[in-house]
């Protein structure tokens, strides 16, 4: 296996740098693993492949506005990325700018004071700050939007999925942005079913595995949750012979790790922690039975995963279809359902 295998070649001009209006009005490729031919519908559409009885995955994470800018002593201009949160002070974060040297005091434009504690690889730091940045957030911070998407973004709840609840991302599930609280009532009506899990989505995910061979690369660790109450819906649903649809590849991660703490006769256990599970071909999935996902970028992690679940070749395959139909890319981009 190598990383070039995961490698294709996208026009710039596929890259969607807006979204759809309405959400659910984006373009669905349906791949079926069991044949040939690919069906092309709108995400509106989506339950005309589901089943009364199947469970949907959710992540409920919310996007924090993670980007920030603070002055040195010196006066120079240092533009932050939030990261991780460590205590109510203390956060993980990409640091831009020259001399970012542990001691290095900072001043948030309009917010506390803050001091590089240490530093990590590459530009992260460790950044402690005066007092709780969080309450900040909403007035000073920025959407951190993907680096390949170029226009700036008019209303930033439109970077958040309808059901966001729980803050703590730098990225947004980016599968659940098609969904409309219009479309998930319909879906409702019909019998199909919603469960809610957490994995706060960290920017590793846009990085591209640099290793030759991709058993190489070491996986980012994300926060995630698979509670009781959602874990009990799963197994019920797979008891009952419904699937489990896991939207997004932030939903499948979560559902694959709580497989590891199953008991038997479970599909999942209840779990809550860091993961640091990396799915590549080979990987036997024991929790998700399909998968709704974007495009995603050549050399990813997450195009590894997707070619796991349905055959790398299928998906390159299926990504050079895509290209020619005109569907669009990335984290604005149309969506597919992997059955």
């Amino acid at each position: 296996m190598k990383t070039s295998d995961f490698d294709y070649y996208l026009p710039a001009e596929c890259i969607a740098q807006t979204p759809v209006e309405p959400r659910h009005a984006s373009r669905l490729l349906v791949l079926r693993r069991d044949h040939t031919e690919l069906e092309h519908t709108t995400f509106w559409n989506i339950g005309d492949y589901l089943n009364p009885g199947d469970l949907l995955v959710i992540n409920q994470t919310r996007v924090i506005p993670a980007r920030l800018f603070a002055r040195k002593e010196t006066g120079g201009r240092v533009e932050i990325l939030l990261l991780r949160k460590e205590d109510d002070c203390l956060w993980e974060a990409l640091v831009g700018g020259k001399r970012i040297a542990p001691g290095r005091r900072l001043q948030v434009e309009g917010g506390p004071a803050a001091e590089v504690i240490a530093v990590l690889n590459g530009s992260r730091r460790l950044i402690k700050f005066g007092e709780s940045i969080e309450p900040y957030l909403e007035k000073i911070g920025e959407m951190p939007l993907p680096p390949y998407i170029h226009k700036p973004l008019k209303d930033r709840e439109r970077y958040q999925t309808v059901y966001a609840k729980e803050s703590g991302s730098a990225a947004a599930p980016t599968a659940g942005l098609h969904f409309t609280p219009e479309l998930m009532g319909h879906l409702q009506a019909k019998g199909i079913r919603f469960a809610t899990v957490t994995l706060h989505v960290g920017l590793d995910t846009f990085a591209p595995v640099t290793e030759e061979d991709p058993r190489q690369h070491i996986i980012h660790t994300e926060w995630c949750e698979m509670p009781a109450e959602t874990a009990e819906q799963v197994n019920e649903t797979s008891r009952n012979s419904g699937r489990v649809v896991a939207v997004g590849t932030t939903s499948a991660r979560v559902l694959e790790t709580a497989a590891q703490a199953a008991e038997p006769g479970q599909r999942v256990g209840v779990f809550a922690g860091p993961t640091a599970l990396y799915i590549l071909p080979g990987y036997i999935f024991r929790a998700v039975d399909a998968l709704v996902t974007n495009f995603h970028l050549p050399r990813s992690t997450l195009i590894m995963m997707v070619s796991a679940f349905a055959g790398r070749e299928r998906i390159l395959e299926t990504y050079q279809i895509a290209i020619r139909e005109g569907y669009r890319f990335y984290s604005f981009g149309d969506a597919m359902l992997i059955l």
